[in-house]
């Protein structure tokens, strides 16, 4: 009696939600394998170019703080 109760979900499962889980589910596996698209791949270039950029600005204020206030490194 209780497995007729399952029949009915569980061939609707099988039909339609396991086909659809797995094409979606090897979709974005193979995605993941092809790696980063021409647009995320200059993204990643112009973020890590900004980067850079705010780690010079970073030394360049750490050390016109050494210059002015040489032990602004201890009051933290």
């Amino acid at each position: 009696m209780d497995l007729e109760v399952l029949v009915a979900p569980i061939i609707i499962f099988m039909l339609v939600v396991a086909p659809l889980w797995l094409i979606l589910h090897y979709r974005s596996k193979k995605q993941v394998s092809q790696g980063l698209s021409e647009h995320e791949h200059r993204q990643l270039l112009e973020l890590a170019s900004k980067a850079e950029k705010m780690a010079e600005r970073v030394e360049t204020l750490e050390a016109l703080l050494d210059q002015e206030a040489p032990q602004w490194r201890r009051k933290v």
